[in-house]
């Protein structure tokens, strides 16, 4: 196993989660729940699934798209989320 890799997917995992939209549901729906072990369990089942979708894809797009490739459509995707934030009214 690869330690490094590991520890560095953890920390960006984490931080990226502190504090986005499932992290303040999962806040209200425990706050507001008599079983907050329910909301722990279903939010812990909910990440994992997600990632594992984005770990199967990202494995099988990566099997026929070149790495500079990849980063750079990431790279593009983020740029657009960006540029929304900016202009987009609300």
């Amino acid at each position: 196993m690869n330690w490094q890799l590991l520890g560095l997917t953890f920390v960006t995992v984490f931080i990226a989660e502190i504090g986005d939209k499932s992290q303040l549901a999962a806040i209200a729906l425990g706050g507001s729940s008599q079983h907050p072990r329910a909301v722990f369990f279903g939010s812990v089942a909910a990440l994992l699934l997600a990632s594992s979708i984005g770990v199967l894809a990202g494995g099988e797009i990566a099997g026929f798209l070149p790495t500079k490739v990849l980063k750079g459509l990431a790279a593009f995707g983020f740029a657009l989320m960006a540029l929304r934030l900016l202009w987009v009214e609300e």
